[in-house]
Formats: structure tokens, sequence, C-alpha cells
């Protein structure tokens, strides 16, 4: 679909400018290096498995990455968890103290964070109360110096993916770049909008291996979009910015695919066992609709939940700081075991 996006509006003048860092490991690319001696990146010489500078490029990882999303391994960046993916977006293509970008609270955090970091403004515009964009006012916000609007879909708190429709639209009436967040998509029955990066020449993807992947620890974050979008972004990321063990977790993590898809089975069984109890917790007012590995609920006291399961030594996140979260708690899926105990102390404090 066409909307007269073109790339070269967005990217800094800067960044259009400069010349991006050529690493040893850029310069040299052969794929049979087993007799080489490599004496070019200032490296230790004596084999521990890390001695060696990561690939810059990644290269492995997203081969894996390509053939099970189908996509081009043009089309992927991988960075140090999603939040360097997402500031990376930022540095190519906002303009400190001129541009401005569009958010949709409650949402992440870590949007308006990386705002001020980059000096951005950050215009926000609430989800309606059944946690959806509301199109036509974040149209109206729009101006020229909007860069992105970012949608988190699912929704983090809420739970909630987006409607198609509204996604559509935005995205054909918005000539800046739409990114959207699928940190929780794998717990979605929803398809992920990377399948339509060939219609939408703005649409950008972030996934991430943090949360149905179980590798949170390693810190792995995805981007998926136009080749033109990633070219711009590869010249600016740090050389080695994801590490070698990080690499190779992943590797060892993407080549069970199986495992995933029933750890995954479980989270959504597990959850829909929560969601049929909370139903009689006198004490839950509400149970939002999720698509996600949680659930938000609004209950009588947030405060005073929070602190009775932290006694009981449960740690879930009250979000009624959040606009349109009063009241609200997020309960992560956990264990059958864990779920377990949470049941059981929902059960002694709301029945």
């Amino acid at each position: 679909m066409e909307n007269n996006f073109n790339i070269n509006n967005l990217v800094r003048e800067n960044v259009k400018q400069m010349k991006p860092y050529s690493s040893a490991r850029d310069e040299f690319e052969d794929f049979d290096t087993a007799d080489m001696i490599f004496l070019d990146a200032n490296e230790n010489p004596f084999q521990n498995g890390v001695n060696r500078y990561p690939d810059p490029q990644q290269s492995s990882v997203k081969v894996v990455l390509a053939k099970q999303r189908n996509v081009n391994t043009k089309q992927i960046l991988l960075g140090n968890g999603s939040d360097e993916v997402l500031d990376l977006i930022f540095r190519a293509f906002c303009e400190p103290k001129q541009d401005n970008i569009i958010t949709l609270p409650p949402t992440y955090g870590m949007y308006g964070v990386l705002a001020n970091l980059n000096d951005i403004e950050n215009r926000e515009v609430l989800l309606s109360t059944d946690f959806q964009p509301q199109v036509e006012k974040i149209l109206e916000t729009v101006d020229s110096k909007t860069k992105i609007i970012f949608l988190c879909s699912p929704n983090n708190p809420s739970g909630n993916s987006f409607s198609d429709e509204s996604v559509v639209k935005l995205l054909q009436n918005f000539k800046g770049l739409v990114v959207i967040d699928e940190a929780y998509i794998d717990f979605s029955e929803k398809q992920s909008w990377m399948n339509e990066l060939d219609e939408y020449p703005n649409l950008v993807v972030t996934q991430t291996l943090s949360k149905a992947y179980g590798l949170a620890g390693i810190r792995l974050g995805i981007c998926y979009a136009s080749v033109a979008i990633i070219s711009v972004l590869n010249k600016i990321k740090p050389p080695y910015n994801v590490n070698e063990l990080t690499q190779l977790r992943a590797l060892e993590r993407l080549s069970n695919p199986q495992k995933i898809k029933s750890e995954i089975a479980s989270i959504i069984r597990q959850r829909a066992k929560l969601l049929k109890v909370l139903v009689d917790v006198k004490f839950v007012e509400k149970i939002y609709p999720t698509e996600a590995n949680f659930i938000l609920i609004k209950v009588d006291d947030a405060n005073k939940r929070y602190a009775e399961l932290i006694a009981k030594g449960i740690v879930i996140r009250n979000r009624t700081t959040q606009p349109l979260c009063e009241n609200t708690l997020r309960l992560t899926i956990g264990t059958e075991e864990e779920n377990q105990k949470l049941l059981g102390s929902l059960t002694l404090l709301g029945f």
C-alpha cells in the first residue's frame, strides 16, 4: 500500500552523511576460515571460546530466524535486547530538540524513557477505555515533525492486541514509521505484522527472545523491516553489539522449535486456568482480555492486595499508577506449581 512514504525524508541528515565504523571482522569475510591465522583485530590469540570478537552481523542467527519467519536476512537487525533496537530507531530517525514521537499509554515505559534520553518530544494519546488506539486522535496529533508512532500489540500492561483496522489505517495515513512491538506475539492467535512488511514500507516490527523463548537473560532483541530501513540501522549500530555467548545460546534455543511451542502451549493452558479461577475471587472487579503471558486485573485496592501477596512470597506488578489502570495488578503466568501457589493465596485472601 503506497502512502507516499520516503525513507530519505525521515533519516537524520548526519546519519545520511556518516560513514559507519568498519571493524576487522567486517573487512574480512570468508566462509572457509579454518586454516586462517587472524592477526587483524588485536585479539588475545589463546583460544578459550570467547577470545575472538563475535560476528558483527550475527549471520548464523539471522539465517535461522529468516528461515523460521520467512523473511530475508537483510530484513533483520539484532540488538542487545529490544531496548537497543528501539534506541537505534530513535537515533537514526529522530532529530533531538526538533522531532516528536507518539505513544499510546498505558504502554511499555521504555518508549518514553528513550524519547527523553534522545531529547525527543513524546506526544501521548491515551488508548480508549477498552485499550484500543484512538486512530483519529492519533492522526490529529501528527505534524510535520512526527517521525514514529509506537504500537505495543499485544499491549503491555493490558494484554490485548490492537484491531487490524486501526493498525492498517495508521500505516496507510501516516508518512513516518509505525513501530509495532510484538514482544508477546507468540502467546496470541493473531498473525505477526511482519507478514505485511512488503505491503507497508513504513512498517517496523520488533520482537524478542525474552518472553516465549525464555531467554531474557541473554538480551537479544529483533527488528524486522524493509531492507532500506535495516540498512540505515546497521549504519549506526555498535560493531559488536551482540556478544558471542548470546549468539550461541540463541542458536541452541532456536534449534528446538518444538520445545518452545510446548512451553508456549503450557503457558496458554495455565493462563486459561488462572482466568477461570479469578472470576470467583471477590476482590477482583474486572479481568481484562489477554493475548499475552500475563493477566491484568482490576481489584478493590491494588496497593493492599499487592502487599498481601508480597507477604505470602508472591511478587506481582502493581500498575495502579499507569493511565487507565487505577487499582490494577499484572499477573505473569508462571509454572503450574507457581500458579497453584498464587491461586491458593488468592483463595485465602478473596473467597
